[in-house]
């Protein structure tokens, strides 16, 4: 018989973990067009601004990940929700670039810290026997809220002030809040440490794994914060919100099974189809800049079933990449080794927004999907000839 994986706790942190996610896509592709509106700012300004939240988070990853193994997990969670939700309130008060860079540092610090605590806590109340599963559905929030959130922020942006979004993600994350602080977690005795050990603040067994995420995690950082910018400069007038909705909705539909394949022990497997996948994506989203001279149509219609397949490529490898981690590691180091997946994640995710900003300054975001593309081939390989042999020779479980 199954261990049970749906219980109250469990259906708490989904909703919280929805919650917060929601605040956080809600902006993410309306904030450039903030800051070229509002500041004025150029394309390579932008990008630096955006990847200091990246940063920010970055940072924080292998600190929060060694608390989060010391100490009693749950107030650290609650602490870091409650400031990542403050956070929203400060952009409402940002009057120039200087302050609204700040706050946004401020935010990616409580970012990457409730990210983290909100990964460990749901693996401590969740049955082992479920982990790729019960991840996968985790994860299936986030997808859910990609798939509402940035649609709804660009329509707000269409139809309201920057003002009206803020408030709206302000609000998502209050409620988020409230349905953190009811999970229940299991009791948690205070680890002492050694003072000086960077085996605390990354496992070390990952970073081969690591370096294959930030590799694939570049073109997806470009993807998520300029890929309406890009739609507008190659001329498709859709709504490219439902760009959002369709990657959601494939990540949504391969959740659904890559899940159980991880608990079946095919991790490495599912990972290696998922990079097969999303190689193509890339490839061909940067080939949209060149097909819209051919058909304004058929191109539409393609972006957006890139989309999908993006969304099934990358939906099926994060529950696997996530266990992998988990799976090297040992229990007293889950949130190290959640931090560590997180911060291979962001450094990539940073330095996309950074790029893909420059490239597109200095040439066009077509050369900046072809430059990320080039990165996913590489991943590929250093995958298969690397990482896979790797985990299966040092795996715990």
């Amino acid at each position: 018989m199954k261990d049970k994986l749906v219980t109250k706790n469990y259906v708490e942190i989904l909703a919280a973990n929805f919650l917060l996610y929601f605040g956080f896509y809600l902006l993410m592709p309306v904030l450039p067009f903030y800051l070229s509106e509002v500041f004025h700012s150029e394309n390579g300004t932008i990008g630096i601004i955006l990847s200091c939240y990246t940063a920010a988070a970055l940072c924080i990853r292998p600190f929060s990940g060694y608390f989060l193994d010391t100490f009693a997990r749950k107030p650290l969670y609650l602490l870091a929700y409650f400031l990542f939700t403050a956070a929203f309130g400060g952009y409402l008060l940002a009057g120039t670039l200087t302050l609204f860079t700040l706050i946004r540092i401020f935010h990616g610090l409580a970012f990457g810290t409730v990210t983290v605590a909100g990964n460990t806590v749901v693996i401590d109340i969740m049955p082992s026997s479920r982990r790729g599963e019960g991840l996968g559905y985790y994860g299936l929030m986030n997808n859910t809220a990609m798939s509402i959130g940035p649609m709804v922020g660009l329509f707000l942006h269409d139809a309201y002030s920057f003002e009206v979004i803020f408030w709206c993600a302000l609000i998502s994350c209050a409620l988020g809040f409230i349905m953190a602080a009811l999970v229940q977690t299991p009791p948690k005795e205070p680890v002492k440490r050694e003072p000086v050990s960077l085996d605390r603040f990354v496992l070390l067994k990952g970073i081969p794994a690591g370096i294959c995420l930030l590799l694939l995690s570049v073109p997806y950082g470009m993807t998520s914060n300029y890929i309406a910018m890009y739609a507008q400069q190659i001329g498709i007038t859709a709504e490219t919100g439902f760009f959002f909705t369709f990657m959601a909705f494939g990540m949504a539909t391969s959740r659904l099974f890559s899940g159980r394949l991880v608990d079946r022990g095919k991790i490495t497997q599912v990972i290696e189809a998922g990079l097969y996948l999303v190689c193509f994506c890339f490839f061909s989203l940067s080939a949209c800049g060149w097909l819209i001279s051919l058909s304004t149509r058929w191109t539409t219609y393609f972006f957006f079933f890139i989309a999908l397949l993006l969304g099934i490529g990358f939906g099926t490898m994060f529950p696997a990449f996530n266990t992998l981690f988990v799976n090297l590691a040992p229990n007293s180091q889950r949130g190290t080794a959640t931090s560590t997946y997180l911060t291979s994640w962001d450094v990539g995710i940073g330095a996309g927004m950074l790029l893909g900003g420059y490239i597109a300054q200095i040439a066009t975001f077509k050369m900046a999907y072809l430059f990320g593309a080039g990165l996913t081939v590489i991943s590929l390989f250093y995958f298969r000839c690397k990482v896979a042999p790797y985990f299966h020779r040092y795996k715990l479980r």
